[in-house]
Parts: C-alpha cells; sequence; structure tokens
C-alpha cells in the first residue's frame, strides 16, 4: 500500500504531538493550521468529551513542559502521551523540540523522550529533522546553525550568543549527533543535504541502506525550505508501513505537509489571518531573560510597564503577591494596558543582587496569572518565556487552544479552551525568548497582518 493511499484513507489524526514547551506547541498548531491542517492544542491527553468537542483532526497536539524536566519525571509525563497515541494510531508521533535543541543529559533529555515515546512506535526509524530556515535555523552535515534574532546574523549553535550560553541548558556542541549521544543515543546517522537533489527512488535506496544497521536515529540535513519536501516524503513512506516516532520542530510538520496529496510544496495561509486590536487593556507577563525580549520589552511603549521583583515573587512572599496583584489590577481597571517583566532591562553589573530564576519563578508566574484572570476578565494576554508560558497556562486549568494567527514567524495568537467562565475565549500569545520583531507587544496590542512565515 502506497503512503499516498494510507494518507486518504486514515479517519484520525495524521500527525501527534507534543510540545516540549508551550510556546514551541503553539507554534507547531499554528504550522499545521497554515498548511490548511484541522488542528487543535491539548493541555494533556484529551477526555473523549473534548476529542468531540474539537471535532475531526488531522493534527492532534498535546502541550507539555518536559524541557524543563529531569529524565524521570519526563517519563512520567511523557508515557500516558505516547499510550494515548498509540490508542488513536496516529501514523506519525511527533516530538515536538525547541528549533535550537537546547536540552541536556539531566533536563529536558531529548534521549530520554526518544525512549519513553519509542516504545509506543513498533517503526524503528527515527528520523530527526535538525533545521527550520523559516525560523533561521539551518542544519549543515549534522551541524546546526541559527540566528540569534529574526533575520539576523547566522551563528554556528555553539558560539550563538545566547543558546551557547544558557542559564539552564548552554549548548556548547553545535554536531548534533554527539549532542544526542550524551544524553544516551550513541548512534545517531547524518543524511546529508546533498542527497536530496537524487531521483527518489535512489534517495530511498540510500535511506534504506542506511537504516539496515539499526540506528538510533537517522539525523536529517536541513539547509533551505525546499529539502523538506523530500524529508517529509521520507517520513510519511516509513510511516505508512508502522506508526513511527519523528523528532525535531514544527519543521517535521511542514516537512509531512508538503508530501501529502495536493501538497506539492511547503504550503503556508496565502492571506494570513489578521491579528485585530485588542478590545480592551492587555497584560503581557515577560519572564524571558534573552536580550530579543528585553529589545521588545523596551519597545513597548504603550504599555505601562512594571519591573517585578523575581527573588520575592519566587519565594511566595505573601504580602509582595497581593500588593502586585492589586497594583497590576488596578492599572487595567483605568484602562491601561500593563508589561509586568521580571528580566531586567539592562544588563546586571557588579553588585547587582542576583535575581531567583527558574521552575519556582515560572510557577509563581503562573500562580499570579491564575489570580488575576479570576479577578479581572481581559481578552488578551501575552506571555513570554518558556518555562513561564508552560507553568502559567497550566495553573490556568485550560483543556485547549485553537489557533487565531500569527504576529511574526515562531510567534501565534491562540484562543483558550476552559469550562465555561472567564478562562474560556481568551486570546493568549505565547513567545519564546528569541522569539519576534522588537515591535513584537505593539503588535499584539494594536494588531498586525504577520509577513510569510518563511520571510524570518
Amino acid at each position: 500500500m502506497s503512503a499516498r493511499i494510507s494518507a486518504t484513507k486514515s479517519t484520525g489524526p495524521r500527525i501527534g504531538f507534543y510540545g516540549d514547551d508551550f510556546t514551541g506547541a503553539t507554534d507547531t498548531l499554528a504550522t499545521a493550521a497554515q498548511a490548511g491542517l484541522r488542528a487543535m492544542l491539548f493541555l494533556a491527553p484529551p477526555s473523549p468529551a473534548q476529542l468531540e468537542a474539537a471535532g475531526p483532526l488531522d493534527c492532534l497536539g498535546i502541550a507539555g513542559a518536559a524541557r524543563s524536566m529531569a529524565p524521570d519525571d519526563m517519563a512520567a509525563e511523557l508515557e500516558p502521551v505516547g499510550r494515548f497515541f498509540a490508542g488513536l494510531r496516529v501514523p506519525v508521533v511527533h516530538y515536538k523540540t525547541c528549533s535550537t535543541f537546547d536540552s541536556a543529559p539531566g533536563i529536558g533529555s531529548i534521549g530520554a523522550a526518544i525512549r519513553t515515546l519509542g516504545r509506543f512506535a513498533r517503526n524503528p526509524f527515527r528520523p530527526i529533522v535538525g533545521g527550520q530556515p523559516s525560523l533561521d535555523r539551518y542544519c549543515l552535515f549534522a551541524t546546526l546553525f541559527a540566528a540569534a534574532e529574526p533575520g539576523g546574523p547566522v551563528h554556528r549553535l555553539d558560539r550563538h550568543p545566547t543558546m551557547s550560553r544558557h542559564p539552564v541548558t548552554p549548548m556548547d556542541e553545535a554536531d548534533l549527533r554527539l549532542h544526542l549521544a550524551r544524553q544516551g543515543l550513541a548512534d545517531v546517522r547524518s543524511f546529508a543535504w546533498t542527497s536530496y537533489a537524487l531521483p527518489a527512488s535512489e534517495l530511498d535506496a540510500r535511506l534504506d541502506h542506511l537504516l539496515a544497521d539499526r540506528p538510533d536515529a537517522v539525523l536529517f540535513d536541513v539547509a533551505q525550505p525546499d529539502d523538506l519536501a523530500a524529508i517529509g516524503r521520507a517520513i510519511w513512506r516509513h510511516a505508512a508501513r508502522d506508526p513511527l516516532l519523528a523528532i525535531g520542530p514544527s519543521s517535521v510538520v511542514q516537512a509531512l505537509a508538503a508530501c501529502w496529496p495536493g501538497d506539492r510544496t511547503i504550503r503556508v495561509d496565502s492571506s494570513p489571518r489578521r491579528i485585530a486590536p485588542a478590545a480592551g487593556p492587555v497584560l503581557v507577563l515577560a519572564g524571558s531573560l534573552s536580550p530579543v525580549t528585553a529589545r521588545q520589552i523596551r519597545s513597548a511603549v504603550s504599555y505601562e510597564r512594571m519591573a517585578i521583583d523575581a527573588e520575592r515573587l519566587a519565594l511566595h512572599d505573601a504580602a509582595y503577591f497581593e500588593d502586585l496583584l492589586s497594583r497590576v489590577i488596578g492599572r487595567l481597571q483605568a484602562g491601561h494596558s500593563v508589561l509586568a517583566h521580571t528580566a531586567p532591562l539592562e544588563p546586571e553589573g557588579p553588585g547587582r543582587k542576583p535575581v531567583h530564576r527558574g521552575p519556582a519563578l515560572a510557577t509563581a508566574c503562573g500562580d499570579f496569572l491564575a489570580r488575576l484572570l479570576g479577578a479581572f476578565r481581559l481578552h488578551r494576554i501575552g506571555i513570554a518565556g518558556g518555562d513561564t508560558s508552560s507553568h502559567g497556562l497550566k495553573a490556568l486549568g485550560l483543556w485547549g487552544l485553537s489557533y487565531v494567527g500569527s504576529l511574526s514567524p515562531g510567534v501565534a495568537v491562540c484562543r483558550t479552551h476552559a469550562a465555561p467562565g472567564p478562562l474560556d475565549g481568551i486570546e493568549v500569545m505565547l513567545k519564546g525568548g528569541q522569539m519576534g520583531p522588537p515591535d513584537l507587544f505593539e503588535r499584539l496590542l494594536r494588531g498586525a497582518v504577520p509577513p510569510s512565515p518563511n520571510s524570518g
């Protein structure tokens, strides 16, 4: 049976993906929607009632926080996900990683994720898509390169000005084979971009020869957008035989969409959905430390900016929490948009007090957001920072997100789905630290028609 026939006879989702943080998961949701797929993002394996409410889906996502977890916690998180997708008989289960693959043996281990989810995919082929050109991420001869900001200079990852110095998972190795070997994937084979111009039969033969040795995974180079169609065809050809686990950023979905019937190129929405101006004040909660987010904070001239004492918030200082909550709600009630940020606007210098970071702060930000939205109805919010986004949305008790539109490549606006009440129907932007132009928060408030996702 051909891959094309298998796809057309499928009655359930073609792709099931797990996002290792919420910001990345919404990017994959946007990618699927822009490719014309019916897509929904859930915040846990959905119940039958939630599946029924979502309707027929081509792409079903589950957002999580595995990127910030230790391996044992990742296994506990991912095992029910793998069991759920196996029960749906999804042909391709996609473990969605950050486009810079930042991870470590002890936290956010991609190797640990593959070992857990791989138990639920019978196919021994484990494709890793190594780049995402729409976000200026490129993989050549297994080496990852990335821009530090949209449209900026591209750096080898171990020389990247931000990711090489990441506070939790610094990327000091650009060769993804060596990087993943540290996480227990000792035999990752590289499939070079120079092969994609070959006739399909010859490309298939090369890949089959490589798979005869049953490597832990096959890492596909991505040098340019056109490479993704050949990668998608290779993945779908093998998924037609047995369900498989694919690893990588949102380019996994781009690659698959490119090879399905009627999709001969990477399809994007030819008339991107316009983000209308906000109907009322907007709250942005920024927990990211990245220079990109710092520039966006400085450019947010339409907001009242409030610096959060991250140390006191993370240590659950009740008096400080209530005072901050009162001040933010007061400004929102007065009709002012508020940007509450924990990242310093200026570089830390000698003698400056170190600020508490990490999961405790992200959890505290989530608790703060839940209290605020329970007390004051907002129609649109923004959350900056991967951990802050993940813990923030988990604290709200939502069950799903659907795609509204994109403010820039890698930054989606979604609609919340929850039990009837103030948390249902909120428009929310989730943004990773490296994503978005300087005026991103202004776009969130004033509305925007985004450029093509391939424009950077």
